[in-house]
């Protein structure tokens, strides 16, 4: 039997993917994590160019404000973005898209650039903007185009690189953050625009590589253009039964075509799939995840890290993360969706409770805040390792290609809703309620353990039809929500 590696490796599907990686979920890492470390310069650059335009300077509290917007218009651009996928992917297709995507993340990085010259933090708010629309319109476009090229025996480790890829980038932010290498108050413009070399490489190379086959199959109705695209990516042989398994779909798709957004959320039946993926994204934003990624300076700051060692120890939180999504890729076909979940969740769960508990003692010992800090590392392999890997291969896999994209695009709104919500208040939460902030963040692990555990059917293995028969038959308390009465009881 042939290694997931010998796969890859018998056509172009690895240099895809990675090609896929650098112009997707690498953008949306880079940019969670890249803000942290120029943070203080930032700060310091709007208020010199109120001064020098005004000659006052600003109140503190204004500067705070906004600073909350430079960070949470990145998730507003991201909304527009994510709104956007089902009419960009289906106009350009999955490949033009994708490049389309990254000619707007390099003006984003043209605008961030100049901001500086210019004097205009007004500039660096609509760079993040549409930093934000490529991160929210090249996010669902990643995950999409992985789902339409994967076996599906492969499809959990093929999907899950999305999220190899968005450590890779958060990593690399940290890294470039440090100020041995773009850290610096001078270079703090650069810094933020490392990511346009990525999307550069991209468009460059993705012109060479092949069309999503599950999208010329079935969207396009083109057999031989599908199956070409087969061999290209994953080497010679006929791929008869993956073109079964799409043309089956494509004929459940003839009898009920491609929804909108209203007509998905007005069907019962896939009710069920979109709780599930709407709580577990819900529970992903709001586990404090995105609250380390995008404000670990203030964050160790309060767990009473020395700010001269800050950074240092964001970068080895990347390192971890990389490590443990990778590690989670090899195992995700053997132990399945559902374990890496709940099991996820519970542990999330657990340390923050430890995080508060050691926070409340930083002042006790010296080498409490590192304990605290460990914990944190802690939680972050759990998350990696877990939720955080596992959604996008799920969210490619509960929804058939007729509600694929719609889903996409509601999962896309949810997301980088919560994201700006959490972006622009979390300053303010963390300075009112210090190290109880995160007992919040355990609740909603607490959450997502319970409803993964109780609820969520397993995917590992099963076609796309076969999932979604899976969602049909769960019920609560004897009642089923999708439309369909069912003798089985899950809970």
């Amino acid at each position: 039997m042939e290694t997931f590696l010998q796969q890859l490796t018998r056509g172009n599907a690895l240099l895809l993917i990675i090609i896929l990686g650098a112009g997707g979920s690498f953008q949306v890492g880079y940019h969670l994590t890249v803000l942290s470390s120029p943070s203080p310069y930032i700060q310091r650059f709007i208020n010199s160019s109120w001064y020098y335009r005004y000659k006052e300077p600003l109140p503190a509290q204004t500067v705070t404000m906004i600073w909350s917007l430079i960070v949470s218009l990145y998730a507003v651009g991201g909304l527009c973005g994510a709104v956007s996928v089902k009419f960009i992917s289906g106009w350009l297709g999955r490949k033009k898209a994708v490049i389309f995507n990254c000619f707007i993340a390099i003006v984003a990085s043209g605008i961030m650039l100049t901001s500086k010259m210019a004097n205009s933090f007004e500039m660096i708010i609509v760079a993040r903007i549409l930093y934000g629309y490529s991160s929210g319109l090249g996010s669902s476009l990643h995950v999409m185009y992985l789902g339409e090229i994967s076996p599906r025996k492969i499809r959990g480790i093929v999907t899950l690189t999305s999220a190899t890829f968005s450590s890779l980038g958060k990593l690399s932010g940290q890294f470039f953050g440090l100020s041995e290498i773009l850290g610096r108050e001078e270079l703090w413009n650069i810094v933020l625009c490392v990511s346009a070399f990525f999307s550069l490489v991209t468009i460059m190379a993705l012109p060479f590589l092949p069309e999503a086959p599950r999208y010329v199959l079935i969207e396009k109705g083109d057999d031989e253009a599908c199956k070409k695209a087969l061999q290209t990516l994953w080497g010679p042989g006929d791929y008869k039964e993956e073109m079964d398994e799409m043309l089956t779909e494509q004929a459940s798709i003839e009898a009920a075509p491609p929804k909108s957004l209203l007509q998905l959320l007005s069907d019962r039946t896939i009710r069920w799939q979109l709780i599930s993926m709407s709580l577990i994204y819900s529970c992903n934003q709001l586990s404090g995840m995105s609250a380390i990624n995008t404000f670990s300076f203030d964050i160790f700051t309060e767990v009473g890290i020395p700010a001269n060692k800050i950074r240092y120890v964001t970068v080895g939180l990347g390192v971890c993360e990389i490590i443990t999504s990778i590690s989670c890729g090899l195992i995700i076909e053997r132990t399945g969706r559902r374990p890496l979940l709940w099991g996820g969740y519970g542990l999330m769960s657990a340390c923050w409770v430890f995080v508060t508990v050691t926070m409340n003692l930083k002042n006790s010992y010296h080498w409490v805040p590192y304990i605290t800090a460990g914990f944190i590392f802690i939680f972050i392999i759990f998350f990696c390792g877990g939720p955080g890997g596992v959604t996008a291969t799920l969210n490619s896999e509960v929804f058939i290609q007729s509600n694929r994209v719609a889903a996409l695009v509601f999962m896309g709104i949810q997301r980088w809703f919560t994201f700006a919500v959490m972006g622009l208040v979390f300053p303010f939460i963390i300075e009112a309620l210090s190290s109880y902030c995160f007992v919040l963040f355990a609740c909603m692990c607490l959450l997502g353990c319970l409803y993964t555990f109780f609820i969520l059917p397993e995917t590992k293995g099963k076609t796309l039809l076969e999932i979604s028969e899976e969602f049909k038959a769960i019920t609560v308390c004897g009642k089923s929500f999708a439309g369909k009465k069912s003798v089985e009881t899950r809970l």
